[in-house]
């Protein structure tokens, strides 16, 4: 007997069928490349902590990470200590890198959960370095980075990523000259916290002034430039009652 292929009922079988079968291949895929994943997004995550205190493969202009086959070693030589700040308490623990900053942002909207802040000590040229890892809204998606400070708060390097600024524009926010002039800025006036700004109306275009607590902003990108500004001020002022405990 042929078989209606125009009937509603084998349109809904047919439909279901395919659910299915793509289901089933899509978590079939997904479980056998978990462990690549996950291993993908440990070195991700190294080599952007390393980056923002400066170990990386730059040349002149270009931002080069530390290759892949060495970012483990690279991370264990340079990384002394792993923090996970949970209000007052502080403990070591060497996977807080893993530490999903926007699972706990979503989490923190529960007033009784208590935010894990995962900090990252580091030592290169007998300079002890505190990394900072910050999330925040773009003007089309996610952006999220890394601060590196010294025991005196000043920024000694920083690493800025995105999900989707415009090309050109907002996307900039990961490229050398923007993310260099952030070294040497302080976001403390004495005791105060003042974060830093990205500024369009920025009267220090060369970067020479770094206790103004603002850098040039990009061409075009301002509402994304805002959005790291208040990502810097959000994040880095949670950490403050341990990083002021730094200069005691």
């Amino acid at each position: 007997m042929a078989r209606n292929t125009e009937s509603n009922l084998y349109t809904i079988l047919f439909t279901t069928g395919m659910v299915v079968i793509v289901g089933a291949l899509l978590a079939f895929l997904a479980s056998s490349l978990k462990g690549k994943i996950t291993e993908n997004k440990r070195i991700e995550k190294q080599q952007n902590i390393l980056y923002a205190m400066g170990v990386n493969e730059n040349d002149e202009t270009s931002v080069k990470f530390v290759s892949k086959d060495k970012v483990a070693s690279e991370f264990s030589t340079y990384i002394t200590k792993q923090l996970i700040i949970t209000g007052t308490d502080v403990v070591e623990d060497d996977m807080a890198y893993l530490i999903d900053l926007k699972k706990e942002t979503a989490a923190a909207k529960n007033e009784n959960y208590q935010r894990r802040l995962p900090l990252f000590m580091g030592m290169k040229d007998n300079i002890q370095y505190y990394i900072i890892p910050v999330r925040g809204k773009g003007l089309w998606d996610a952006i999220w980075g890394y601060v590196a400070v010294d025991n005196q708060l000043v920024v000694q390097g920083v690493f800025f990523d995105h999900a989707g600024e415009t090309p050109g524009l907002g996307s900039n926010i990961k490229e050398r000259f923007f993310m260099d002039d952030f070294k040497g800025e302080h976001f403390l006036d004495g005791d105060l916290f003042k974060g830093i700004s990205v500024s369009k109306g920025n009267s220090d275009p060369k970067n020479l002034d770094k206790t103004d607590f603002e850098v040039d902003a990009i061409a075009g990108s301002t509402i994304t430039g805002d959005g790291l500004a208040a990502m810097l001020r959000k994040d880095l002022k949670m950490y403050l009652p341990y990083l002021k405990t730094l200069k005691q």
